[in-house]
């Protein structure tokens, strides 16, 4: 369990914020404002967040096995230098019938990245789920998506746990770790059969090191943390209605950082709000795991 009630960190206002993702390397949390195209870098030592304009989008983040922070923009994924702020194309994005930005991304235990993309207007069925090879090759995995979400591959059960939010189930693949294939989908979690309101959507997730996950509920206000077996054993209230993701942090992750958003909230609910699109921090008994990175040129096996 949580041992304190979350804690404002950063006091952000996003108009979305989303990505959260520890480096340990330079101590800092880099987390995004999709709408606002930006990335954050966050101090826990000083307290210090600093922001960079990107120049459109930005939607998913992950760190490479050199340290190198990637960011998914919606035509390409592109290394990101903090020193001066530029951008290095890694891999360029294919193009889709209507315009598309990246939402999520995790590497996988052997190297790969795996990418959400989804309409701008959120088109139902116009999204799917990549995967970059080492190689640079992009390969549909999942297509018919409307808003993915919340990778993990708990290391008990050698599965893949994946969201697409409208249809509110986390659901688990059976998955080939050496094609970095997945099988057919079986439910784990069905908000649909909680007490939680009928618009609350699972969104981004973190797992721990006993492979429980946390899982931020977007219009539910909450973060659940899930058994394997798919049991709800916590539900953490938030002060916004709207968290977005969560990812274990800090010297021995032992911290959860928890984002927001504010966007498509009226000034009432904001008024209601004043958090909302703030970083908050949880302190739960259980640490996380370490986070895979990218493996450019080819993966573990």
């Amino acid at each position: 369990m949580a041992d304190r009630p979350p804690e404002l960190v950063i006091d952000a206002r996003a108009t979305h914020g989303e990505g959260p993702l520890w480096d340990a390397r330079r101590g800092v949390l880099w987390w995004l404002d999709i709408l606002a195209r930006e990335v954050h870098a966050f101090h826990p030592t000083t307290g210090a967040d600093r922001s960079w304009d990107v120049g459109a989008e930005v939607g998913a983040a992950a760190l490479d096995a050199d340290g190198r922070v990637l960011l998914g923009l919606p035509d390409r994924i592109a290394a990101f230098d903090p020193a001066d702020g530029s951008l290095t194309t890694i891999v360029d994005l294919p193009a889709g019938a209507i315009p598309l930005r990246c939402n999520d991304c995790r590497p996988d235990p052997d190297g790969r990245l795996w990418l959400g993309r989804m309409a701008f207007d959120e088109s139902e069925g116009a999204g799917s789920l990549v995967r970059v090879e080492g190689d640079g090759t992009v390969v549909t995995v999942l297509d018919g998506l409307t808003c993915p979400n919340g990778m993990a591959w708990p290391a008990a059960d050698g599965g893949f746990l994946f969201i697409d939010s409208p249809r509110r189930t986390v659901d688990r693949y059976a998955w080939d770790p050496l094609a970095g294939a997945v099988g057919p989908p079986r439910p784990v979690v069905d908000l649909a059969t909680t007490d939680l309101p009928p618009g609350a959507m699972p969104d981004g997730m973190a797992i721990d090191a006993r492979d429980h996950l946390w899982l931020a509920v977007w219009g539910g206000g909450c973060l659940l943390r899930i058994a394997p077996d798919g049991r709800i054993e916590e539900r953490v209230a938030m002060p916004v209605s709207q968290p977005t993701s969560c990812a274990f942090g800090g010297p021995d992750l032992e911290d959860l950082y928890v984002t927001s958003a504010r966007v498509g909230l009226s000034a009432d609910v904001l008024a209601d709000e004043p958090l909302a699109g703030g970083v908050f921090l949880l302190r739960p008994a259980t640490p996380g795991r370490p986070a895979d990175a990218y493996r450019p040129g080819g993966h573990a096996r």
